[in-house]
């Protein structure tokens, strides 16, 4: 079985029934609505898809709500302005800005926007494309110089890389965005984006609250401040995603690579569930194939063994969002026959239950295990056992929690059922048996290794190395 997930983005291309079907079939395992781009009327279609497709299939799939964030953007401008490379321009945050000037005046949605920037610092527009360098400073604009031009329409991203801009973590629309997903009850996960420390993700936590304690939080890392406290980060978070959109204009491109290896490793090594987003298949948006260096990308974030990769505009606005599910499922397939770093394996088993999971996974190996089981309420063993990085081994999680199950659809190697605990543990596994033979389709007599953390004797977790067999009840 596949062990990386693959979360798809809903957009105009895929917020349809026969779409949202298409790419389940062919390998979504967590949909993504992007509060950027979706309105509310938007995000409500999606959660009746899934709500839909959730009673008809056998893995459940969580929604992600990724949040818009503080976002600098450039205001109207009436004609597409042209920049050519050495000409100069204006930027201020207020209309009057370098009114009187004969170049031309851009204008952010960011007051003080010229507080925070100084002379030498660059000023990126419309994700990078066009680039300007800061030439001098006065009390309502910057004077700035074109390097990289460019045609510059209304309501371009801003970015200014390398400077602290006094922006809430937590907009009002995201707060919005996320009540109106909690009162729905339909939402699994909130991507945050431009974190830039833990203080941050415990901000988030408030705004979720204790009632939907279950809605996990994934931390986008997108800037230098979110990188340099990737550690505080990864310790508040429940997942991090590689954000190499925005990270890939607020660092230096060329160290992107070096980066996402850093940024994933941190993420394993803390236990984390971890995400490589952006660009990993955009030729696809227009093209039925994607390029070789694509292939490739997507074949080294397997080999890194994150949790998921995640499609953009491939399957958001694109000719082809089914087909580039296909495609990133079958090179996933084939990057895991080959091996992956393992980079889990230099983690320190700092407690008992990760020295139970541990064990778990080496004796599933070394008995050629057709599939790790875990009985589990919270997920927490679940959780554990992902970290471990089985390479080989699925590992089948059996809860009784829909909250836990949507939860687990994230994890690396991990497939949730639903099952009813019964009060005499045998019971329950022979339960799990019987879903695995007759869904799973797994050999009969073939071998397992069982853990539980909910119907383990007296209460405590346990290993144990079961037959698939069924056994009559008395």
């Amino acid at each position: 079985m596949r062990r990386t997930k693959i979360i798809c983005t809903v957009g105009p291309a895929s917020n349809s029934w026969e779409v949202i079907q298409g790419m389940y079939q062919a390998g979504m395992n967590v949909l993504r609505i992007n509060m950027s781009h979706s309105t509310h009327e938007d995000a409500e279609r999606a959660f009746r898809w899934i709500a839909t497709l959730n009673r008809n299939v056998t893995y459940t799939v969580p929604i992600l709500l990724d949040t818009s964030g503080p976002e600098i953007r450039t205001g109207d401008i009436a004609e597409p302005l042209r920049l050519p490379r050495g000409s100069k321009a204006w930027i201020s945050s207020t209309a009057n800005g370098a009114e009187n000037s004969k170049m031309p005046r851009i204008e952010v949605n960011y007051p003080g926007f010229n507080e925070h920037v100084a002379v030498g610092d660059t000023v990126r527009l419309d994700n990078g494309l066009i680039n300007l360098r800061v030439l001098s400073t006065d009390k309502d604009a910057l004077l700035c110089q074109v390097v990289d031009g460019g045609t510059l329409e209304s309501h371009k991203h801003v970015n200014l890389p390398g400077v602290h801009v006094n922006l809430p973590s937590i907009t009002t629309k995201d707060e919005l965005d996320i009540r109106f997903g909690l009162e729905r009850n339909a939402i699994s996960y909130v991507a945050q984006s431009f974190v830039r420390t833990a203080d941050d993700i415990r901000r988030m936590r408030e705004v979720i609250g204790d009632r939907h304690r279950w809605v996990k939080i994934i931390a986008k890392i997108e800037n230098q401040e979110g990188v340099k406290n990737i550690d505080e980060i990864a310790s508040e978070a429940h997942g991090i995603m590689v954000a190499r959109g925005d990270l890939g204009i607020e660092t230096d491109l060329a160290e992107l690579p070096f980066l996402q290896r850093q940024l994933v490793e941190k993420s394993i090594l803390a236990r984390r569930r971890c995400i490589v987003a952006t660009h990993m298949l955009e030729s696809m948006v227009e093209h039925p194939i994607p390029t070789r260096a694509e292939v490739h990308d997507v074949a080294n974030a397997v080999e890194q063994e994150v949790d998921a990769i995640l499609l953009s505009a491939e399957t958001s606005i694109g000719a082809y969002p089914v087909r580039a599910v296909e495609y990133v499922r079958r090179v996933t397939e084939a990057q895991e026959r080959l091996g992956g770093l393992r980079i889990a394996h230099s983690q320190q088993s700092d407690s008992h239950r990760q020295q139970l999971a541990w064990s778990a996974v080496e004796l599933a190996e070394r008995i050629a295990a057709a599939g790790i089981v875990v009985i589990t309420r919270s997920g927490w063993t679940a959780d554990i056992l992902t970290n471990c990085a089985p390479p080989k081994v699925p590992i089948f999680a059996f809860s009784n929690e829909s909250h836990t199950r949507r939860r687990l659809a994230l994890n690396r190697s991990v497939y949730a059922h639903r099952i009813d605990f019964s009060s005499q543990p045998e019971k329950t596994i022979q339960r799990c048996i019987k879903i695995l033979l007759r869904r799973e389709k797994l050999p009969e007599d073939a071998p397992i290794v069982v853990v539980s953390d909910a119907v383990g004797l007296g209460g405590q977790a346990s290993i144990q190395i079961r037959k698939l067999r069924l056994v009559a009840q008395t």
